[in-house]
C-alpha cells in the first residue's frame, strides 16, 4: 500500500517523533481514497501491469491477500473470479464488507494476518494476488509460505510492491533534480540498499490528519530467496511504466518513466 514519492507524504521523522501504527485509524480515509477503482498511483501506474501479468482469472478461485478496502477484489470479481479477501485491519475489512453489502459480488472477506491464514484450506486457491503490501508485512517470509500452502500445485502468486532497488525508504531514497542552464536532469539516489530494516511511512490526509505506518525494506535478492524458500519459482518480473493518464496528472510521471518505483512479480508453486 505504499508508493513513496507521494504528494501527501513528508520526510521520515526521528524515532522520538513517531506516533505508532495507524492503519486502523486511517481506514476511513484509505477507503475513500481507493474507492472502487484505486487512486491515481494504483489505477494508472501499478494496476495496469499487475493485471497484465495476472491475465485471465475467469472461473478461478483467487485470494486477494492484504486486500485493503477490496477494490482489487471487486475488479477480480467483475472479471469472473471467485474471490476471497483477507486483511489484518478489522476496520478496513468492515468497510470492504459494507461495499459488498451495497453491491453484492460474492466476495468473502476475512480478518487475518498474512502470515497466519487460519481458516483457509491447503491447496484451495488458483491464484494469490498481493497488491502493494509485501513490504508492509512484518513476516513476509511467513506470508509467502502461507501463500504456497493455500495455492494448489501449479498455482500462481502475483504480487506488486515498492521497488526494492529504487524505493528504499523516505530517508534512504529520493529524487535529485539538477538544473544547469536550460537542462534539467533527474537522478534517483539510494542508500542502505543491502540492509534489511524497518522504517516508517508518513501519510497526510486532505484535512491535515497525519498517520504513520511501518514498512520493511528488503533487497530484491531477499525476495527471490524468500520466494524460492517458500516453494515458488519466479516466472515473470515487470516494472510498471506510467500510462498517459498518469503522465498527464502526476508531475513525477516523466521521472518514473526513467526509473521505476514499483515492480510486479509472478511466481508458480512447485508441483510435487
Amino acid at each position: 500500500m505504499t508508493n513513496e514519492p507521494h504528494p501527501r507524504r513528508r520526510v521520515e521523522p526521528e524515532p522520538a517523533d513517531r506516533t505508532g501504527v495507524d492503519w486502523e485509524e486511517m481506514a476511513a480515509w484509505w477507503d475513500e481514497r481507493q474507492g472502487n477503482e484505486g487512486d491515481l498511483w494504483h489505477r494508472t501506474l501499478i494496476d495496469p501491469t499487475l493485471f497484465s501479468v495476472l491475465g485471465t482469472v475467469k472461473g478461478q478461485h483467487v485470494l486477494d491477500l492484504a486486500c485493503g478496502n477490496g477494490y482489487i477484489a471487486r475488479k477480480l470479481a467483475r472479471s469472473g473470479a471467485r474471490v476471497t479477501g483477507v486483511d489484518a485491519s478489522t476496520p478496513i475489512v468492515e468497510r470492504a464488507r459494507a461495499r459488498e453489502e451495497r453491491e453484492p459480488m460474492g466476495i468473502v472477506y476475512r480478518v487475518a494476518d498474512a502470515a497466519h491464514l487460519d481458516g483457509l484450506g491447503d491447496d484451495s486457491f488458483d491464484v494469490v494476488v498481493c497488491n502493494m503490501a509485501l513490504m508492509d508485512v512484518p513476516d513476509a517470509e511467513g506470508a509467502l509460505r502461507e501463500a504456497t500452502r493455500v495455492l494448489r500445485p501449479g498455482g500462481r502468486l502475483v504480487a506488486s510492491l515498492s521497488h526494492p532497488c529504487f524505493d528504499v525508504s523516505v530517508s534512504s531514497s529520493g529524487w535529485v533534480v539538477e538544473r544547469m542552464g536550460f537542462e534539467t536532469t533527474v537522478f534517483r539516489k539510494v542508500r542502505r540498499y543491502r540492509r534489511v530494516f524497518e522504517h516508517w511511512i508518513p501519510w497526510r490526509g486532505e484535512a491535515g490528519q497525519e498517520w504513520w505506518t511501518p514498512a520493511y525494506h528488503r533487497p530484491l535478492s531477499w525476495y527471490f530467496r524468500a520466494l524460492r524458500g517458500a516453494g515458488f519459482v519466479v516466472s515473470a518480473f515487470e516494472e510498471p511504466e506510467p500510462t498517459e493518464e498518469f503522465m498527464a496528472e502526476d508531475p513525477q510521471g516523466a521521472w518514473i518513466e526513467q526509473i521505476p518505483l514499483q515492480c510486479v512479480i509472478e511466481a508458480y508453486k512447485f508441483k510435487p
